[in-house]
């Protein structure tokens, strides 16, 4: 009975619009209360022990990161590098906006940051050109979402928290499913641009041939070799998020020059308050998470999985729709908190690597961040372009229809996930 409560409370609590870090909290302190008042003083340790992970020190590292290159002139610079790579093909500007996606999504690790960043500058760019908003705002948001699957990635790391899987193999089972992705999406948008007769690029770069390949290449360098490194062992993924700032320093101050005091003193503060928003919702889901292992609940999940009769491949498609819809409703991170501890080993039981239900999380959710009412990515493209959020879902569905083809072939096709971590067994 105080197991159903416990759910209630927590619909109730997102209903009335309570954040999900405070909804996962007061609904295990409602639980605790009735169950027994003396289990509430369990709250704090259960907080303390969500956040005690020493992979978490990475989190904030590749958050400042990103914000360093992003302050520091990054996105011109990565637009710049995505035109003269794209110049050539028909799609133009929608081929540059894949492009840049893929390299900044490498950069920041973040979705969001991916859409706010690019879009403010390439959708109202495209639409000057002849694009229409709808096409210009549907690829920018569908394109970010390659933000949060190419390495690194913060979704990653809070499932390898959970999961004790190593961050650099997730970092490398994401590599093909994100690069997928995005050639799927150049396929769509040049296919479109056919259709439409949408020209090649017209935009004209105001730097040398050389200047802008110089500068692209300095900020692809980061990803790269954040994944050399944490994957051949020659930092911990925490230790690689910390090279990581101190490049993004050297690259914005000394390189590209345009990083002030004034804009590293923003990152900061922009890192502390993400940090704490995901720290918030860490330690609250550990409670929420702890409450369902005492009682068993992964247990019977799997006992009534595995005594039906249900094929297994019908259940693997089961859980994807499953994702896609929490995406709808869940942030990424809370989502990954919760799923994670209840579901994995149910499905290590049926067959699934460690490493593919990872990359099934973060594929399917990164969906989620494009489909209404919460995504993300949805809202911020929306605040861009003045559109409508359901009008700036409608454009992007064409596109996401890359990433559910992804997801579907992470899930069925484990080597797509899996072939790159083996190399390093």
């Amino acid at each position: 009975m105080n197991l159903t409560i416990l759910f209630i409370a927590l619909l109730v609590f997102i209903l009335i619009g309570v954040p999900i870090g405070y909804s996962l909290g007061g609904a295990g302190i409602i639980y605790f209360f009735l169950e027994n008042p003396a289990f509430l003083m369990s709250v704090p340790q259960r907080v303390f022990s969500g956040l005690n992970s020493f992979i978490l020190i990475a989190m904030p590292l590749f958050m400042l990161s990103g914000e360093l290159m992003n302050h520091g002139g990054l996105t011109k610079r990565l637009i710049n590098f995505a035109l003269l790579i794209c110049k050539p093909f028909r799609g133009g500007l929608g081929e540059v906006n894949v492009v840049a996606s893929m390299i900044f999504g490498g950069i920041t690790g973040s979705s969001v940051a991916d859409t706010s960043a690019l879009g403010s500058i390439l959708i109202p760019d495209m639409t000057k050109q002849g694009y229409s908003k709808e096409f210009s705002t549907g690829i920018t948001v569908a394109s970010s979402t390659v933000g949060m699957i190419i390495p690194p990635s913060i979704p990653m790391l809070m499932f390898a928290m959970v999961s004790g899987v190593s961050v650099g193999k997730l970092f490398m089972g994401g590599v093909i499913p994100g690069l997928c992705i995005g050639i799927f999406q150049l396929v769509v948008v040049w296919l479109y641009s056919e259709k439409k007769g949408y020209h090649k690029i017209e935009a004209k770069i105001d730097q040398s041939v050389f200047k802008v390949v110089v500068d692209g290449l300095i900020a692809c360098l980061m990803p790269v070799m954040i994944l050399v490194f944490t994957t051949f062992g020659i930092t911990t993924a925490s230790e690689s998020a910390a090279v990581a700032v101190v490049y993004s320093l050297i690259v914005g101050k000394f390189f590209y020059k345009e990083l002030k005091w004034k804009h590293i003193v923003a990152a900061l503060k922009k890192t502390a308050i993400m940090t704490a928003t995901i720290m918030v919702i860490g330690g609250f889901t550990n409670v929420f998470t702890y409450i369902l292992a005492i009682k068993q609940v992964p247990l019977a999940i799997a006992n009534f999985i595995l005594s039906s009769n249900i094929p297994t491949w019908i259940i693997f498609l089961l859980f994807d729709i499953l994702i896609l819809l929490l995406g709808t409703f869940l942030d990424v991170v809370p989502c990954i908190l919760l799923i994670a501890p209840i579901m994995l080993p149910v499905f290590t039981t049926l067959g699934m690597s460690e490493i593919t239900f990872g990359m099934i999380l973060v594929v399917g959710l990164a969906i989620g961040l494009v489909t209404p009412p919460v995504g993300m990515c949805l809202n911020v493209g929306s605040k861009i372009s003045g559109m409508p959020i359901i009008s700036v879902f409608k454009s992007s569905s064409p596109f996401l229809l890359c990433n559910i083809l992804v997801l579907l072939m992470v899930t069925f096709v484990p080597a797509v996930s899996t072939w790159l971590p083996s190399l390093l067994a």
